[in-house]
């Protein structure tokens, strides 16, 4: 194996746009290849390194569909289960158009994306939610009023990105009786040796790197220099601070985008799934877990360029065909996240793949497909 393409495609992101990222390969639960490349803040030079933490987002959906998974594993959860069995506000639903729905949310709509749920957060439901908390936003409080919001489409017959899993962390509190981010801590993070994978990263501020927003466009017309903004080829790369939009309160647990974790300890998750579970899920789950489960709804939401070729098993994308141009194997699945963060997992190599940057509006359709191919390609 030589990963001299790998250290020079991060090397070329890096001089491109991406102010800095990280990456771990793992194969048969041994790394083989660590590398970090660029910034954790540009302004001060700080070198992106193994220490730095970064948030997840939607890279933090894997994690809740395990948890789940260990509860359908044990018998206190069936996908098929209606929503409302465990959260009761879900039992009568109303679509956009004002009608009932016909069909429950089943916790399988949950885990698939086919429940009608959105990721509107500018609604009634979470105005009623903050002033029900004092802002503090607790977890099945919120999930609770999201029941109030009316459905996109008829559950199951179409796929959409939504907060269905959000609801089915709140899902896992009911069955636990425990906060998610304590049944997670518990169940998953130290059972494997995860360090400093946390739902709410204010005791790590000092440790995180920067996240920026790229913003297209031409060099020098869209932002004032004297913003801090930091010129990148086409457009500028602005801060935005430490914290993930998609925590809404200190007593929120995000199940679709809580995690803030740096790419070394998020990689013994990654390996976990790669080689059989080790302890945390069995292999035919995982095998489930990757098993596409959107063939017979409407895909024509499922249409990120980066998605081409693959489906949607439980919460996770998986290769349904090896592109013309690209590699990989069938049934390799994994997910990204809002500011950059990635997961290749291949059980039948036993390989797995952490990579993140931290960076908003994070180019996936470009440089998660390319670093597929370029991994696959240093495997030769």
């Amino acid at each position: 194996m030589d990963f001299t393409p790998l250290k020079e495609f991060m090397d070329h992101l890096t001089a491109w746009r991406i102010p800095g990222n990280s990456i771990r390969v793992s194969i048969e639960d041994k790394e083989v290849f660590t590398y970090q490349s660029g910034y954790a803040d540009i302004e001060t030079k700080e070198p992106m390194t193994t220490r730095h933490l970064l948030n997840l987002y939607s890279c933090s959906k894997p994690t809740t569909v395990t948890a789940a998974l260990q509860l359908y594993e044990q018998g206190k959860i069936k996908l098929d289960d209606p929503l409302y069995a465990y959260i009761p506000e879900f039992r009568q639903m109303h679509l956009a158009d004002g009608s009932v729905a016909k069909n429950p949310i089943t916790l399988r709509h949950l885990f698939t994306m086919t429940s009608g749920l959105t990721y509107n957060t500018r609604t009634k439901a979470f105005d009623k939610a903050r002033k029900l908390t004092d802002g503090k936003m607790d977890t099945l409080t919120v999930i609770r009023c999201i029941a109030e919001d009316p459905l996109s489409f008829e559950p199951g017959t179409k796929w959409q990105y939504s907060l269905s899993h959000d609801v089915l962390a709140a899902v896992v509190e009911v069955v636990c009786g425990e906060k998610f981010r304590d049944y997670v801590k518990h169940n998953i993070f130290d059972p494997l040796g995860m360090e400093n994978c946390v739902y709410h990263n204010e005791a790590f501020q000092n440790q995180m790197a920067s996240i920026y927003r790229f913003v297209d466009g031409v060099e020098g017309t869209l932002v004032d220099k004297q913003s801090g903004a930091s010129s990148r080829e086409g457009g500028f790369v602005q801060k935005e601070g430490k914290q993930c939009a998609h925590v809404f309160g200190p007593e929120y647990d995000s199940g679709g985008s809580g995690i803030t974790a740096s790419v070394a300890e998020y990689s013994k998750f990654c390996d976990a799934l790669a080689n059989g579970g080790k302890g945390i899920l069995k292999p035919e789950t995982i095998d489930l877990m990757r098993t596409n489960q959107i063939e017979n709804v409407d895909k024509s939401r499922f249409t990120w360029k980066q998605l081409e070729h693959y489906g949607y098993g439980l919460g996770v994308r998986t290769l349904l065909e090896v592109p013309n141009d690209g590699n990989g194997n069938i049934g390799e699945f994994g997910w990204g996240g809002a500011a950059g963060a990635s997961l290749w997992i291949d059980p039948d190599l036993k390989l797995s793949v952490c990579y993140a940057h931290h960076m908003l509006n994070p180019q996936e359709d470009y440089y998660q497909p390319r670093v597929r191919n370029v991994v696959y390609g240093c495997l030769k």
